[in-house]
């Protein structure tokens, strides 16, 4: 792709994700000129595929990213807009675990909050994801149905992951009792193995690299392995615990939907997996639910 075109595509994705109000604020984010800026954009304003200010109508983005095709490993434009609205739904949802843990392993409810407010930007990404599908399914008719709506799965999916990181937030404000060194240990390296396995779940889906597979599941071994070890260890202090302290029992219950947390995060992991080998491979997902095969 030339420099030019590379650019211009920046340009657009900043509109698309950022919402800048100016063309000097694009110029500032992306280290170009003013003028130079306007010198790229100048005949997507003229033709109404960039409104004032800043805005992309998506039917004219359509028409002309047919031009940028090459950018992305998908053969559409369609495709190239959707696989940067999921691009960076996943980056977001790395931020939103990133800061729910971190609020974890700090004790901080103030980070913990944090880490919820984000949430509800990840819910309206899915709702971008969704419309942004439909709107591409009715520009082109020709677009296999089925597969499209597959992108809107794996929104939902990252949405999950979401949900799940609020569980891990939520423990951060309640935590009342310091978590058990051994404990902790294993749930660091829970959420190291989460994240790799959310990164190779939508790098398999966007890349097509659906051969990283075998990588997914033996993660997905490991992370099972931590689940029943840190149950095994909460277990043993529950049994040394009075039945009569009543916070003390919450505390451990909240504890337990940490560890189920990043199990799932594992799990919804692997569904995501067999999501982009139907869609890249056209090898049809398992109808039997993951927790009885």
């Amino acid at each position: 792709m030339a420099k030019k075109d590379k650019t211009l595509k920046e340009i657009l994705d900043l509109i698309l994700y950022e919402n800048p109000s100016t063309q000097d604020e694009i110029a500032e984010r992306l280290g170009i000129t003013r003028r130079y800026v306007t010198q790229l954009l100048q005949p997507l304003v003229k033709d109404g595929t960039v409104k004032r200010a800043y805005m992309i109508d998506l039917k004219s983005y359509e028409k002309f990213t047919e031009s940028l095709v090459d950018y992305s490993p998908s053969n559409t434009a369609g495709n190239v807009l959707i696989n940067d609205m999921l691009a960076n739904m996943a980056k977001h949802v790395h931020s939103q675990l990133e800061a729910s843990f971190d609020a974890v392993v700090e004790n901080d409810e103030d980070k913990a909050k944090k880490a919820l407010e984000m949430d509800y930007a990840t819910n309206n990404m899915v709702e971008k994801v969704r419309t942004s599908v439909e709107t591409i399914l009715n520009i082109d008719k020709h677009t296999e149905f089925s597969k499209s709506l597959l992108y809107t799965e794996i929104a939902y999916d990252l949405e999950r992951i979401g949900d799940y990181c609020g569980h891990i937030a939520k423990f951060a404000i309640n935590e009342v009792y310091q978590i058990d060194k051994v404990v902790m240990k294993n749930l660091k390296k829970m959420y190291k193995t989460a994240q790799s396995m959310i990164r190779l779940a939508i790098t398999a889906f966007i890349e097509a690299k659906t051969e990283l597979k075998d990588d997914l599941v033996e993660l997905e071994e490991s992370i099972h392995i931590l689940q029943a070890k840190s149950i095994n260890l909460i277990a043993t202090q529950m049994a040394e615990s009075s039945f009569d302290e009543k916070e003390r029992s919450n505390y451990f219950i909240y504890l337990f939907r940490v560890i189920k947390a990043f199990e799932r995060m594992g799990d919804i992991s692997v569904e995501m997996m067999d999501v982009a080998i139907e869609f890249h491979d056209n090898i049809p997902r398992p109808t039997t639910p993951r927790s009885f095969r």
